[in-house]
Formats: C-alpha cells, structure tokens, sequence
C-alpha cells in the first residue's frame, strides 16, 4: 500500500458536532494544560473527555515514555494516536524529537489538530492513514498504548466508525511485529497495557515502570 508522506492531512471539516473544541485563544501557549490530565482532556468535547482514562495516555505516562524515546533530531512514531495526547504531551517536554501520530479515524484526527493549533508546537505532526500505509523506514521510535485492543474488546470501543474484528487485530499485531522486527539496532519501543504479542524477538526488554503496564525496549 502507499506510503503517506508526512505532509500529508485530511480536509479539515467545516463544522463539528458538539460544538466547539478549542476553548483557549489560539494564540497562547498554555502550559498549564500539560500540569494534570484533566486540564489537558478539557480541550476535547465531553464525550471525548470520559474516554480518556481507557483509550488517551496520562500525561505522566507520555512524560516518562518520552523521556526513554527522545533524542535530538529523532521522528517518533505513536501508531494509534488518537486524540493526539500523547504525541502534544511529549512534544510539550522534549522540543528537540519531532513526534508524529497515526490515526486512521477522521475525527480524532481533526480534534488532534485543533488541540496542536492550541498548543502551538511545531515539531509534532498528525498522519491520517491506516497503520499499513505508513512507512516505518521514516521513524527511528515508536510507541504503542495497544491501539489494537478494541478490535477484542467491544465494550470498550471508540465508536463504530471503522471495522473492528479478532482477524484484524491478529492481524495488525502480525503486521507491527514484521514491520518492528526490520528496524536497524538501536531502536526504541514503548508500549502500555500491551500482550507483547507485537515485539519481535530482537527487541530487549530494559526498563519496566507503571507496575509492569509501561515497557521500555531497545532492537539488539
């Protein structure tokens, strides 16, 4: 499948349902929405905002798997971004990485932008796309909060607007690992409540933190 470039961004909807999102003037960096996570979810709409202790990463949480994954220069990859926390959350602390987000449903993606638009950072990028139309070869690390799991998980899902299925999960699992697996030495991986059934056997487990959810890997 093609490849997106990063300069690639779906059209960006006229009006959105449930009124406006961003409730900060644009043209403030305010850095008191990274202090805790309810400043932070308070830029989306309130059913986005009660989904956020299942499906977006704590703030604490990015902080920290920023901290393992950043370096100078280096494009982070976050393969199932959502609302586009995690990618704003590190971005905010390390100015240096350039962070970029996958995302294949439209809306999370458009709510990603209008939060960026907020915070005003310039080294973070939102990709709508499939996980299978990006291009690994692009990012030196990446991190997974299991993006996957709702394809197993109907209770708990976002909303009905992709398809979800067992096959799909095991099948975007399989697809992780092989694309991981062809990264050179050297590169990092953070997952969250992952089943690990995407980590290739080369990759070292190095660190291990949030009572076992958070883990640190390095490709030997």
């Amino acid at each position: 499948m093609k490849a997106y470039p990063f300069s690639y961004f779906p059209p960006v909807p006229e009006d959105h349902q449930g009124g406006p999102v961003i409730k900060l003037k644009k043209d403030n960096l305010n850095t008191s929405l990274f202090t805790n996570d309810a400043a932070f979810d308070w830029l989306y709409p309130k059913h986005f905002q009660l989904l956020s202790l299942k499906h977006w990463t704590p703030l604490a949480i990015a902080r920290k798997a920023a901290e393992f994954l950043a370096e100078p220069g280096a494009r982070v990859l976050d393969i199932g971004s959502g609302i586009g926390k995690f990618c704003l959350a590190a971005g905010h602390h390390f100015p240096e990485t350039f962070f970029y987000g996958v995302e294949q449903r439209h809306e999370l993606i458009y709510l990603a932008e209008e939060a960026k638009g907020c915070t005003k950072l310039s080294n973070v990028t939102f990709i709508y796309a499939n996980i299978t139309q990006v291009n690994f070869k692009e990012f030196d690390h990446f991190y997974f909060y299991n993006s996957f799991h709702e394809n197993i998980d109907s209770e708990n899902q976002i909303d009905d607007s992709i398809e979800l299925s067992e096959s799909l999960y095991n099948y975007y699992n399989q697809y992780l690992c092989a694309a991981l697996n062809k990264k050179p030495s050297g590169t990092r991986l953070v997952t969250f409540h992952s089943f690990e059934q995407e980590i290739p056997p080369g990759f070292k487990l190095v660190d291990i933190s949030c009572n076992g959810l958070m883990k640190m890997w390095i490709k030997t």
